[in-house]
């Protein structure tokens, strides 16, 4: 990497068209200035990447712009050089007395910023539900542009975002093959006696090395490994403790080329599995198989949901959950866009590239099964990002 450089994946092309994108949205919204706190986000209008969303840091689109202002703690200015598409002039930092302050805020900072800009009465928006902009920052805000109105702008870029352009799409058939990778490596190191944290530790590494053409990146989500009565929740890590004869285990994963995600489930057991189980992975690909053949153009999110449910419930299943999400850029806590989701009050109507996680999970009390598949919405149907087998594992 060096300064001065474009070192993303993508073209400045990309971003303007990003950006102006994001303005349509703003006018329809009535908005003269964007406060983007959602890391995704930041990265998706200019590029950036980095560790340092534990602090305040945001993008701000503006009208009047043509690029975003990148604002952030003072140490990660360099960090916004070489990662992002922006000039030098539109980098801004605050002072390192301002970091988990009691007396100070950044967002006082960001206020006096864009009231130098003539903005101090405009009409502000913010990501009121981000997992990065807190009840403070709004607060201060408030405060501190007493004459602007702030309002509510979350998931305006995600929404901006759930069309893939074609680059995004060859990154993430690069993801995929990682994501591949790791499942199978995940499969053939899960054994009787095997401890857990040894089959997350592969898997981090088989992830992190990538193939031999490309590395990988971090996942917004750890890997997701309940076993035992543990299958009965989806959300349940790693322990210690050795892998048990007898047992199912869901493993949910996901490969990562610069920040796109392609997450995966499959479900182990080591041994026989019961016949409840058995069955139960036949009524899962069913299902997964009918949704699949709705999923096109034009079709509904709901529809998808209901080919599903409408699978399983011949069989006496039942899943009061979305059964997918939108997914590509992320950063902790979710690989999930916050955007459509397949379930029956969702009205998203299906667009080509856009790419989803279709995760029909089966939670029941004390035991559970998981076989997932990354979509995309291609110009007439579908297709699945990664070529693995569709069943239920077992050894």
């Amino acid at each position: 990497m060096e300064f001065g450089r474009n070192n993303t994946p993508f073209s400045e092309a990309e971003f303007a068209t990003r950006v102006a994108k994001t303005k349509e949205r703003m006018v329809a919204a009535g908005l003269d200035a964007l406060i983007c706190s959602d890391p995704a986000n930041m990265n998706y209008l200019t590029g950036y990447d980095g560790w340092s969303f534990y602090v305040h840091q945001c993008v701000i689109v503006l009208q009047e712009l043509d690029q975003p202002l990148w604002f952030g703690r003072a140490q990660d200015v360099n960090g916004a050089r070489l990662t992002t598409v922006l000039p030098d002039a539109n980098i801004i930092g605050y002072a390192d007395d301002f970091v988990q302050s009691k007396t100070k805020h950044p967002m006082q900072e960001v206020a006096r910023h864009l009231k130098e800009r003539g903005l101090g009465a405009g009409r502000v928006g913010v990501e009121s539900d981000s997992y990065y902009f807190t009840g403070r920052s709004q607060d201060v805000l408030r405060t501190e542009l007493a004459d602007a109105r702030i309002l509510d702008a979350d998931g305006l870029v995600n929404w901006v975002r759930v069309v893939k352009s074609d680059a995004e799409i060859a990154l993430m058939l690069e993801a995929a093959t990682i994501t591949e990778k790791i499942m199978n490596r995940a499969i053939d190191t899960i054994g009787a006696g095997v401890r857990q944290c040894d089959v997350a530790a592969e898997i981090l590494a088989t992830g992190t090395r990538g193939t031999s053409a490309y590395g990988g990146d971090y996942a917004a989500i750890v890997p997701l490994m309940p076993t035992g009565v543990g299958t009965s929740g989806p959300h349940i890590t790693w322990r210690d403790e050795p892998f048990l004869n007898n047992t199912g285990t869901t493993i949910e994963i996901a490969g990562v080329r610069h920040r796109y995600h392609v997450p995966m489930t499959r479900t182990v057991y080591l041994g026989t599995p019961p016949q409840k189980m058995a069955d139960a992975a036949k009524v899962v690909i069913e299902g997964i198989e009918a949704a699949l053949a709705i999923a096109k153009p034009g079709a509904g999110s709901r529809d998808v949901h209901a080919a599903w449910t409408q699978t399983i419930a011949r069989h006496g299943l039942v899943k009061d959950s979305r059964c997918g999400y939108s997914i590509g850029l992320n950063y902790p806590p979710d690989w999930g866009e916050r955007t459509v989701s397949l379930r029956s009050i969702d009205e998203t109507i299906l667009q080509p590239n856009m790419t989803i996680h279709f995760m029909p999970g089966i939670w029941l009390d004390d035991w559970g099964i998981a076989i997932s598949e990354p979509i995309r919405i291609t110009e007439t149907g579908v297709e699945t990002f990664c070529n693995f087998p569709r069943q239920l594992f077992m050894k």
